[in-house]
Order: structure tokens, then sequence, then C-alpha cells
């Protein structure tokens, strides 16, 4: 691994970190008096830090790391294209070669009939774009009080305020004005929590019928479009139970409203297949693209639209875009990356191979005494932590507080394994072996065993 070895001390680093740099969804003053940890390198799925710790990296950076840190042929690929050329617009009726090769492959890629691709440089930006582009197309079609857009409770699809007001994370919506108007949420489809006494298959349907009830409620004039995640990630991969899609699938078609997947995370590869869309058996108007395009190597994302929708809105000027849309340099990584995960069969091996076997590990954590539930679809997967399985009960604490507990355990173990409320998820790299796996299952183990133990050292072990 090339791990950067001539760097500062790293109580040095972390105070420089703390100085001047904001991070992303963290409390300032916490990480300050903590430290950091810094990340000096990183081959295939393994991280290294400024200590030299050996960390598997469960989580694939942000979900987004599908090839495998180190690859050669993308920094190759970022050299060579920089020196031909390192930027260009596509305003003012131009392009470029690496944006014409990139579209045209993500169209072969796509399900049928969605062959046009407008950039972003990330999923939020991706998914702002969303906003107004249904806003657009319906009132180009002469129906112009079409407006509202319908997520989930529990659903991320951002942190722009346009794309963060989508999203139905509470915490978020506390802070700058969000929801924006026009933008209304519905339950999530997570039976663990919100099922009650119903059965799993009950629950999807009565979710999912959330929809017609919103849609019918606020006026068909009125909805233009329902955005979701195929499997909730950040929201802690909630695995929809049989009957939602197919229902959801259904109202959509009735109502003639559109369907914006969110493929930001179950895209290129992740749940087995190239688009999360094809696991769930959906067909979305609209795919939010962005980390396993690249495989994080370079920002950029996307929205492949209909045919439909595509030659409405190309009727007109849209009156819209950003200055990094179709990154000349990030097309290109993009490119690669497509080439390496198709020729090397790694979305093929992951269907067919890994996560049978990633399954297989994964059930047996069932067995353990804060296990409730273990869901797993493609390389992304939960375990929902509780202290009592058959009454599927929350703990007494604070909710987070044991998946805050359990997630340092891992840390501490040299395993990335992130928590949301007190579900610890996974996400790894879609290049992750057996042998791997193996590794993951037996840090994660240990880590369930010292949480447990502390949990009831301090009399946390106890049901709401």
């Amino acid at each position: 691994m090339n791990a950067i070895t001539n760097h500062m001390p790293t109580a040095d680093l972390q105070a420089l970190d703390a100085a001047h740099h904001m991070h992303p969804f963290t409390t300032g003053d916490e990480i300050a008096a903590k430290g950091a940890r810094v990340i000096t390198g990183a081959d295939g799925v393994m991280l290294c830090d400024s200590e030299g710790n050996q960390i598997l990296d469960a989580m694939a950076g942000l979900w987004c790391v599908n090839v495998g840190y180190g690859r050669e042929e993308l920094a190759d690929v970022a050299a060579r294209q920089m020196r031909e050329l390192p930027y260009y617009n596509t305003f003012f009726m131009t392009t470029h070669v690496p944006v014409i090769a990139l579209s045209q492959r993500i169209a072969e890629l796509a399900p049928e009939g969605m062959n046009t691709v407008f950039y972003a440089g990330s999923g939020s930006e991706a998914n702002d774009t969303n906003i107004r582009m249904v806003r657009t197309y319906w009132d180009m079609k002469g129906k112009p009080s079409k407006k509202v857009i319908i997520s989930r409770h529990n659903a991320y699809h951002g942190s722009s305020v346009g794309s963060g007001s989508l999203g139905g994370m509470s915490g978020m919506h506390a802070q700058g004005g969000m929801p924006i108007p026009d933008i209304h949420h519905i339950g999530q489809p997570n039976w663990w929590a919100e099922g009650g006494d119903m059965n799993p298959e009950e629950f999807g349907l009565m979710r999912a019928q959330e929809l017609e009830q919103a849609i019918e409620e606020m006026g068909i004039d009125r909805v233009a479009a329902f955005i979701a995640e195929p499997v909730q990630g950040a929201g802690g991969v909630i695995v929809p139970p049989s009957t939602y899609w197919p229902e959801i699938q259904r109202i959509c078609d009735k109502y003639e409203i559109l369907l914006i997947a969110d493929e930001v995370i179950c895209g290129f590869g992740r749940t087995g297949n190239w688009f999360g869309s094809t696991t769930m058996g959906i067909r979305p108007d609209i795919m939010t693209i962005a980390k396993g395009l690249s495989s994080g190597y370079q920002p950029i994302g996307g929205s492949i639209i209909s045919d439909e929708i595509a030659g409405v809105i190309n009727s007109g000027e849209f009156n819209h875009g950003y200055t990094y849309s179709g990154h000349p340099v990030a097309s290109a990584v993009a490119m690669e990356n497509l080439r390496i995960l198709d020729e090397e069969g790694i979305v093929t091996r992951v269907r067919e191979q890994t996560t049978p076997y990633l399954k297989q590990k994964w059930d047996t954590m069932l067995e353990h005494p804060l296990v409730g539930e273990a869901n797993l679809v493609g390389m992304m997967g939960s375990l929902v932590l509780t202290p009592h399985k058959e009454s599927r009960a929350a703990f007494k604490s604070d909710t987070g507080t044991v998946g805050f507990i359990c997630r340092e355990r891992c840390f501490a173990n040299n395993l990335v394994m992130r928590h949301v409320g007190d579900r610890m998820i996974i996400s790894p790299p879609l290049v992750i072996n057996e042998s791997e796996i193996d590794t993951l299952i037996e840090r994660a183990w240990q880590s369930l065993d010292e949480c447990h133990a502390r949990l009831k050292a301090e009399g946390l072990m106890v049901a709401g």
C-alpha cells in the first residue's frame, strides 16, 4: 500500500485540521477535542492511517469506491486527459470527446428508453436538477400546476437546499429553511421499526398506498413526481418488503406521475445489477447517478432521463447547468471505471459469487444477542441492534447511543462500519473477495461482542 510516510506527526496534522477544516455532518468541537483519523493511503479494500493501521473499509468511502482503491488505470486516464484537455464547458453549443463517449456508454447500460444524460458534479446537484427538470417538463406539457414532488421520511437525496428538501432527514430539515415549498413526504418502508403487528407484505402495501393517498389529497393536477432510492442507503439500508415497489409502480402508472429512482448509491453494480431499478423491477423516468459512476475517483453525477422527457425538454432552452457539467477529466475517468466494471466482470461477480457468500456469513450475525434483523441486497447490508428481538424493541437510551458505541468498537478493531441510529450498515468495495469478507465478519463479530459487553456493564441493554 502506497501510504505517505513523510508526514507530520498525527497530533500536529489533527491540530491543523481542527484549526482550518470544517467537516461535513460533524460537530466541530467534538472532532477538535478527539482528533480526526488521518487517512494516508489505500489499496483494494484497505485503508492506511497516519499511525500505520490497516483498516478494512466496509463503506467503500461513502458508498462509492466500487472498483476499490489504488487503480492505476484511473490515475493514468486522468493524467492523460489533463494533458489533452484539462477543462472545457458544455455550454454554448460546445462538447468534447470524453462526455460524448461517456453519454453513449451510459445509454447502453441504462434501461430501455433512457438514452440521454444531463451532467452534474454530484448526486446533490443532480437531484437539484431533477426538481427543475420535472417542473419544466410539466410546464412545457401545458400543466404548470404540477410542481409537487413526493418523497419519503428518512430518505437521503443530497444535502443542498433543494436535494436536502427532497430527502426526509429531520436533522437536516431543522437547519437552513428546509424543506422548500411543494415537497411532500410520506412514510418509509421500514417494517422493523414501524411495521407494528402487520407482516412485511401487508406493511409494504400500506406504505406504498400512502403515495396514492397523497396524490388524491393534493390533486392529480399538482403532483409532478415521486422520488425514492431502490434501497434506502443513508437511511440505514432499508430494504422494502416485496410488495412495496410493484405497488409504487402501479400508482405512478395509474396517475401518470414521473418516477425518479435515486441510483446514487444503488447504481453501477452495488445491488448485483447495473442499476437498483433492475434489481427491484421498476421502470423509472429519471435515474439520479453519481458515486459508483467514477468509483469516487472524480466528482461527477447526473440524471439519466427517458426519451419522452428528453424530447420535451430539448424542444426549448433548459436554463440550467453547472460549470463542471460533463467535465472532461471526470468523464474520461468515469468511462474507464465503467470499462473496468464491465471487462473484469465485477457486476456479475457481485451478483453470482460474492453476494451469496456474504449473505451466508451476514445471516449468521442473527445469532448474536444484539442483532434482531440482518438485511442484505448485493454489497449493501444492515444489522438492526435491539435489546429484545422478539418484540423488535428499541433501546431505552437515546436513538443512536448504542449504534455509536458499536461504531467506535468497529473503528478500534480496524473496521469502517457506519451506524445510522442503532443500525449498523456496510457497503464494501465491489471487488471485495471471500477472504476479505471473512475478515469483515470476524471484525464485525468482535465489535458486536465488545459493544454487548459494555451495554451490559453500563445497564444499557434495556428496552424503551
